[in-house]
């Protein structure tokens, strides 16, 4: 746990050791950190509500995320973008630069769960914020190798048996059935469409790139986490 803390947000923990044993355990808890960033959020749209809320808790969680997840959104929108073998989409996102597609991609997922945070129940976004993080153990199950030979994938890709993200979204299921009041299918539903979209995003990115990298993980958080609050939105 204080692997992922010290991962997934900005508080002063140390890491302790970091071993393939000890990171796969990481992974497997990210859902917890989730859940604390996601009653911060909570907390916060409790003093300032709709769009500005929504707006307030983009920004306070990509500061208490060191914006993580955001760069490896854009650093994986930029090489999926791009022409070329998988050798030259590996080395745009390893580059660094944001490219037009990171910027429509950052635009578009930001807009999207400022507006839906701000006319959502609390309770969905804390949801959307626990599922973003289950979609790391989806990414780095079993049987799913890592794109780069170094680097955070290669140290987390195939660390996960498939029972531990289909534990979490099994239960995240019918978690989510009190998040959006007097609609008990719609937080189910948003879960269930997050988790085919990851499925989605997972195969593309194992036949596009080879495997999985620490830029991925970011941008399947983001990705799930933006559909769980849009579904809730439309449903609310």
């Amino acid at each position: 746990m204080r692997l992922a803390l010290s991962w997934l947000t900005v508080l002063p923990i140390g890491s302790g050791q970091v071993d393939r044993r000890t990171a796969s355990n990481a992974i497997a808890l990210a859902p917890l950190v989730g859940l604390l960033l996601g009653l911060a959020a909570a907390g916060l749209l409790q003093g300032a509500h709709g769009l500005l809320g929504g707006f307030l808790c983009v920004g306070l969680m990509a500061l208490a995320t060191r914006g993580m997840h955001l760069d490896g959104l854009a650093d994986t929108a930029d090489g999926l973008g791009c022409y070329g073998p998988p050798e030259r989409a590996l080395a745009v996102m390893k580059d660094g630069g944001v490219g037009a597609f990171a910027v429509v991609a950052l635009i578009v997922v930001l807009g999207l769960q400022a507006v839906s945070i701000g006319s959502v129940h609390w309770g969905a976004v804390v949801l959307a914020f626990v599922v973003g993080r289950a979609a790391f153990s989806w990414c780095c199950r079993s049987g799913v190798p890592a794109a780069r030979p170094d680097g955070l994938g290669a140290l987390v890709a195939s660390t996960q048996p498939v029972y531990v993200p289909a534990g979490w979204f099994f239960f995240l299921v019918f978690a989510a059935v009190p998040v959006v009041p007097g609609k008990l299918w719609a937080g189910p539903v948003s879960v269930i469409v997050a988790a085919v979209v990851l499925m989605l995003f997972t195969w593309h990115i194992r036949r596009r790139l080879g495997g999985v990298t620490g830029d991925v993980l970011g941008a399947a958080c983001e990705l799930t986490t933006t559909v769980v609050l849009v579904v809730c939105a439309m449903a609310g």
